[in-house]
């Protein structure tokens, strides 16, 4: 009886170079997936918090525009789309400069 669970044991071998692999697959998604995305989220949340009045934006359905008042209250944006046009949007969707979007 002991040397059939010894036998199994042997043969099966790769209990603990299968959790090393899958610790190392986890590693590799962690660095490259997971880490450059919560950078990119992080800059994100940094340059909403930074918009002033006079910021050139573009909102997250690419409308082109320059924040005309920050509504604090509301955590909402003011933006002239178009000479007279303004539109209320929520602070949230305002994802890139359009100066730094014209660029690339």
């Amino acid at each position: 009886m002991t040397n059939i669970i010894l036998a199994a044991q042997n043969a099966s071998g790769g209990g603990y170079s299968m959790i090393l692999m899958m610790v190392a697959i986890f590693a590799i998604m962690y660095f490259f997936m997971i880490r450059p995305q919560q950078k990119k989220q992080k800059e994100i949340k940094k340059f909403q918090n930074s918009i002033t009045e006079g910021t050139k934006v573009v909102t997250a359905s690419g409308v082109y525009g320059t924040v005309k008042r920050v509504i604090m209250e509301q955590n909402a944006l003011e933006v002239e789309i178009a000479r007279g046009v303004t539109i209320t949007i929520d602070r949230g969707y305002v994802f890139a400069d359009a100066a730094s979007q014209q660029m690339k």
